[in-house]
């Protein structure tokens, strides 16, 4: 991997799961590493277990005036990752269309704003974090594979009308993060169990996984309007 010695980075979501292991891929490669949040709390606590080295902002991507002011006083970034989002799965049938408004708003509507907003400078890059459901559909997740295939169509737009800015895209598969924490242990590991057993790579993946394609998409500078896949196999199998 290439060096980040010298650059700043801002991971929007950098709390914890894969924005928090970006951080840590990112620092070990010489960067300065930025992690926003909403939740001071999450922020605190995951800058304490990064020794302190991150720094931390306060933000909300679903408040258009604070995102826009945040960027107006930020020196222009070389790389921005957004990781952050809140979305309820369900069929179509039995989703609130609040649940789907929300969902929407979180992961699409929020990367939409931090697009407009952000300066970057130029060769740097933006990377969203889709999901391998844009490719795989499910039944009982059917909005939230349409969000995902939102997000990499907007990426592979993104790419010529911010270029020489880079945007790009990662699709996870099941990802072992904090997001599961909702669920108890015992019907958590059952799940993963389940996933694993049907993927050629007999596991679910890990945070790191998904850092290690955000480092590497950082530091490609002929990595523009892509979509990396790292979901163990789980649209072939």
């Amino acid at each position: 991997m290439q060096s980040l010695r010298n650059q700043r980075i801002l991971i929007i979501g950098g709390s914890s799961g894969i924005g928090l292991a970006t951080a840590v891929g990112a620092i070990a490669a010489g960067a300065t590493v930025t992690i926003a949040s909403r939740n001071q709390e999450k922020l605190d606590a995951a800058a304490a277990t990064l020794d302190d080295v991150a720094r931390t902002a306060l933000l909300d991507t679903g408040d258009n005036a604070l995102v826009e002011k945040f960027f107006q006083q930020e020196e222009p970034w070389d790389h921005i990752v957004i990781s952050a989002a809140q979305t309820k799965g369900g069929p179509v049938s039995s989703l609130s269309l609040g649940d789907a408004e929300a969902a929407m708003e979180s992961k699409f509507w929020g990367s939409y704003r931090v697009a407009r907003a952000a300066r970057l400078k130029e060769g740097g890059s933006l990377t969203f974090v889709s999901g391998f459901l844009s490719e795989r559909p499910s039944a009982t997740a059917v909005l939230q594979g349409a969000i995902n295939a939102a997000l990499e169509s907007l990426a592979r737009g993104l790419a010529l009308e911010l270029a020489p800015v880079r945007v790009n895209a990662i699709s996870p598969g099941v990802i072992a993060t904090p997001l599961w924490n909702y669920l108890p242990e015992e019907k958590r590991n059952a799940i993963f169990e389940g996933a694993a057993s049907k993927l050629p790579v007999r596991r679910v993946g890990q945070p790191q996984d998904i850092a290690n394609a955000a480092l590497f998409l950082m530091t490609t500078p002929f990595a523009t309007g892509s979509t990396v896949r790292v979901d163990g196999g789980g649209v072939i199998a």
